[in-house]
């Protein structure tokens, strides 16, 4: 190493005392450099989906002038975590129907919604989820392709998904290894059997049939 220090330093020397050109252009201004994404410590293995603290909404336009917001309560899931091996990492996850979660909703709301028109939860109480595919997209993106089961039909989706952070047992949580992600996706709830209420074309009055999917999650290892 220390020819290299060498020729380096004699190479700055020289340029130091060399004679500046009679013109000079401007210098190009420097383009900041992002940082680099900081090294996954979290080991892997598999990891359970943490309920209290997840979140799982959705959004669906109504009647044109909001995007109605509404959640499930109680999820559950698997994680197989290989952060040297992202490509092999795969995820499921389970939602209670019947815990779907309404602002202020009206009086017999919830039960319409649960009824064989909208959620037919009796039929079908189970939402599932169950990876296919995972691309990495960046240092701590990833596409991952999944099956999604709701009314008893399944359909492909495509979540993009963002790796938060992650911290070996003892760092953060005694007990655990502990890891977050969020993640987004669109479905189309015709494609599931529920079409009741969306609008005619060039209409917005109804129940948009887009849903935007949004998930805030941990997983844990003890």
């Amino acid at each position: 190493m220390r020819p290299i220090f060498a020729a380096a330093a004699v190479a700055a020397a020289l340029a130091a005392c060399s004679k500046p050109p009679e013109t000079t252009e401007a210098a190009a201004p420097k383009t900041a450099q992002p940082p680099a994404a900081a090294p996954v410590t979290t080991p892997a293995g598999v990891y359970a989906l943490d309920p209290s603290h997840t979140s799982v909404t959705f959004e669906v336009r109504h009647i044109g002038l909001t995007n109605f917001t509404a959640g499930f309560d109680k999820v559950s899931g698997e994680l197989k975590f290989d952060p040297a091996n992202p490509a092999a990492m795969t995820v499921s996850a389970e939602l209670a129907v019947a815990s779907l979660d309404l602002p202020a909703p009206p009086a017999g709301f919830h039960d319409e919604l649960m009824g064989p028109v909208w959620f037919n939860a009796a039929a079908h109480p189970t939402i599932r989820f169950r990876s296919s595919r995972v691309e990495p997209t960046g240092a701590r993106t990833a596409r991952v392709t999944g099956d999604l089961t709701l009314r008893g039909v399944t359909r492909p989706i495509v979540l993009e998904v963002r790796y938060n952070g992650g911290y070996p047992k003892g760092a953060v949580d005694p007990g655990a290894d502990r890891i977050g992600f969020s993640a987004q996706g669109v479905v189309k709830r015709s494609e599931f059997g529920m079409a009741i209420g969306v609008p005619a074309p060039g209409s917005d009055i109804g129940v948009g049939d887009e849903v935007k999917v949004r998930i805030e999650t941990e997983f844990a290892r003890g």
